[in-house]
């Protein structure tokens, strides 16, 4: 008679904590999923565009983030430079980037190989590059 209540109370316990688990999973799944230009304009609040430039020196990127079917964006320093490339429309966060380089620097002329991670590395397209638009932080 112990045993069963014991076991009922364990599958109550399990039950609820089990309820308790999913309960971020269900608020998380009816959040909104932002679009990319929405996320690019997250990640750019409190920043001001400045003037493109065709190129930058790629040893001094610290972070590459691309943003689905939008831009890619390199960190250098404090300073976010946005390239909104040709075939935008291609870039998956899930892909990795592969960029050959004829120099030290990443530029407007070059291009990016976009390699599915989930397929084996199957190549999945390209992007051309265009300029770079630094973004720099609004001093208050």
């Amino acid at each position: 008679m112990a045993v069963k209540k014991l076991t009922a109370a364990l599958v109550s316990a399990l039950v609820a904590g089990a309820a308790l688990s999913g309960a971020p999973a269900v608020a998380a799944k009816s959040k909104p999923k932002l679009t990319g230009e929405e996320k690019l304009a997250k990640m750019l609040e409190g920043r001001e565009a400045g003037k493109p430039v065709n190129c930058i020196t790629l040893s001094q990127v610290s972070q590459t983030t691309v943003i689905d079917k939008t831009a890619i964006v390199y960190q250098v320093g404090s300073t976010l430079y946005v390239n909104r490339p040709t075939n935008a429309d291609l870039l998956d966060n899930d892909d990795i980037l592969v960029t050959r380089l004829w120099g030290s620097q990443l530029c407007s002329v070059d291009t990016v190989q976009l390699h599915d991670r989930m397929a084996g590395h199957m190549w999945s397209g390209f992007v051309g590059l265009r300029e770079f638009v630094p973004y720099k932080r609004v001093k208050k």
